[in-house]
């Protein structure tokens, strides 16, 4: 039986404002927001948002209820340029950061701005064109079979905007609530940004943040992958470290040179535990890679073969792509400039390289979360797969040395970052799909977006390096150190690998039970004190969705998620406006800690404060109503 052909929202025939100053302006400050605030997150916590909702919330609060403006096509090319930002930072900080860390380690100099923005800009156009001949076979031949869960939230969204108002004023509540209480922990620091209760028998410690973010990841995140990580961390805090305390006892063990019996549960963490943690977050990486392979074959070869049969889109407006030959010189004079630009550390082997895996990781990408969504994407195995490959090529054909080492790691950076866009792209090209927008104004949008994020992000890793430093308490930058290791791992191998191994072994065991690896392994790599409030966020969203009784599939326009998502955001962008002032050395002068300090009772207020607040606008069902 033929399948009924789709008939988008906005009919072929029917013209409405789409591609507009305005819509661009708004979408590139959205773009700036979200990748400067998901950067922010990610080296903190390892994970990131997606930013297509919120950006569609607030294109049509502002279109609509400001600008006074009535186009669906319009606020879709807000949140298709806006959520480009998003997915270059998550691409960029899983890596880049590893540079800078090896710089002070004088392994190399600090990259300069140009060297970040240029690996994210190409990255990140890569991504967008090798997805762009896909579209056919993955969006429009395809649209019954993948379900593309972000981009059809997305429209749905969009949709109920049509009739309802936005829900904007929430997120911006959320943006400004979050803002105020960061500048209030971090900056005027009068309240202790951590509550720690020290376990004397146990030799260890249980401790939470009280940022609002932290607990809006976990609201977003949902119960189950919220206790997952919490678990991760128990098993981290309240099993390996009074194990490896009543067995070491007084004996000096490698890599510290200290009696395990002096050492701090922190001070045991940082040198035992985050290496177990590390091997069971790569092992959780390529475990889902090998769980994805049959889907990866398939995928591959299907698209492949949908490429050879012959196009019968018609010239719709609707289905109007980039041309397909403007692409392929697109895509070469990328590849040659990664090759050729000096301060691109890969060379010509490299350049080959990200032809290769990009392709390949772009078109299964863009087909993965057509079928399990974004937040499913193994962007991180791909990533390792990636590094893996590339540092015993590179070490077998010059060795174990330095200027390898940084070559792996750019490699691996624009690889990433390809993943992450092509996934992106597909969700939004779905959306517009829905929706009757323009492909082809959609993917420049795309580019316009990841060309504007890219520098950002490039200004946003230099400041937040010279603030704080990665791989601090302030940045943890966890996906990176995950990446520096595993680099360093296979190019000299000097690595405490029972310590690592003991950590593949635990992803091992856990993927046998049956419950999934990477959010117990990330968990277990990352301090407890960041995984207690999230999983409080996730049994915050629980007990909303209980008495609500909604689902995850009612759930995306949600009051208590657009809340949350601006709870980030806000969180993010003081984040950013906190390390301005430590580099110019203002943060001092605002610092009222020896004069006014409100303790752990302000902490412990603050903190109740967050959860009541959540659950308040949680139990308000639909972010469209009680504007």
């Amino acid at each position: 039986m033929k399948k009924e052909e789709f008939k988008p929202y906005i009919s072929d025939e029917h013209v409405q404002t789409e591609f507009t100053p305005t819509s661009i302006i708004i979408g590139i400050l959205l773009s700036v927001v979200f990748g400067a605030a998901n950067a922010y997150l990610g080296l903190r916590v390892g994970l990131t948002i997606s930013a297509s909702i919120p950006a569609a919330v607030i294109s049509m609060g502002v279109l609509r209820i400001i600008l006074r403006k009535n186009s669906i096509l319009e606020s879709n090319m807000v949140q298709t340029i806006g959520s480009a930002g998003e997915s270059l930072a998550a691409g960029s900080i899983f890596t880049m950061p590893v540079l800078f860390l090896w710089s002070k380690e004088g392994l190399t100099e600090v990259p300069s701005l140009l060297t970040i923005s240029l690996l994210a800009f190409f990255g990140g156009i890569l991504g967008i064109l090798f997805m762009v001949p896909l579209r056919n076979a993955l969006i429009v031949k395809e649209h019954y079979t993948l379900p593309y869960p972000e981009g059809t939230a997305c429209a749905e969204v969009l949709l109920a905007g049509e009739s309802n108002n936005s829900g904007a004023n929430t997120v911006f509540a959320g943006i400004g609530i979050s803002a105020l209480i960061k500048f209030i922990v971090d900056g005027l620091k009068i309240i202790p940004s951590t509550i720690t209760a020290t376990i004397h028998s146990l030799k260890t410690e249980f401790s939470v943040q009280v940022y609002p973010a932290l607990t809006a990841v976990g609201y977003i995140c949902g119960f189950n992958i919220a206790a997952y990580m919490f678990a991760g961390g128990l098993l981290g805090w309240f099993v390996l470290i009074p194990a490896i305390v009543f067995f070491g006892g007084n004996s000096i063990i490698t890599p510290q040179d200290i009696a395990i019996s002096q050492l701090s549960a922190s001070e045991i963490w940082s040198s035992y535990i985050r290496y177990i943690g590390a091997g069971a977050v790569a092992c959780g990486g390529i475990i889902s890679l090998i769980k994805s392979l049959p889907l990866i074959i398939s995928t591959f070869s299907s698209t492949v073969r949908g490429l050879k049969e012959k196009n019968s889109v018609t010239n719709k407006r609707t289905n109007i792509n980039l041309d397909i030959r403007i692409v392929g010189i697109l895509i070469a004079l990328v590849i040659l400039a990664i090759w050729l630009i000096p301060v691109i550390p890969v060379g010509l082997l490299g350049a080959i390289l990200i032809a290769i895996f990009g392709f390949f990781f772009a078109t299964v990408s863009s087909r993965m979360v057509g079928l399990v969504g974004s937040s499913n994407n193994p962007v991180s195995g791909m990533t390792i797969a990636t590094l893996l490959v590339t540092a015993f090529i590179i070490k077998s054909i010059s060795g174990a040395t330095p200027s390898g080492m940084i070559a792996t790691i750019a490699i691996g950076s624009v690889i990433c970052i390809i993943s992450a866009m092509a996934g992106d792209t597909s969700q939004d090209l779905k959306t517009g799909y829905i929706l009757g927008a323009t492909p082809m104004r959609q993917q420049i949008g795309e580019m316009i977006g990841a060309s504007v994020s890219a520098i950002t992000i490039g200004g946003v890793l230099l400041l937040l390096d010279k603030a704080w430093g990665f791989g601090t308490t302030e940045l943890s930058a966890p996906q990176a150190m995950l990446m520096k290791l595993i680099t360093e791992g296979v190019m000299n191998g000097q690595l405490p690998w029972v310590l690592v191994f003991i950590g593949v072994f635990i992803a091992i065991a856990i993927e046998l039970t049956g419950i999934p690896v990477l959010p117990v392994a990330i968990g277990l790599y990352l301090p407890l004190e960041l995984s207690a409030p999230i999983m409080l966020g996730g049994v915050l969203s629980l007990i909303i969705k209980k008495i609500n009784h909604t689902s995850n599939a009612d759930n995306h326009s949600s009051r208590g998620i657009l809340f949350s998502s601006g709870l980030i955001a806000g969180e993010g962008l003081v984040g950013i406006i906190l390390a301005i002032l430590a580099v110019v050395g203002v943060d001092k002068n605002i610092n009222l800690q020896n004069n006014l300090n409100l303790g752990i009772t302000g902490s412990i207020l603050l903190l109740i404060f967050i959860i009541l607040l959540i659950l308040y606008m949680g139990f308000n069902k639909k972010g469209n109503k009680n504007e």
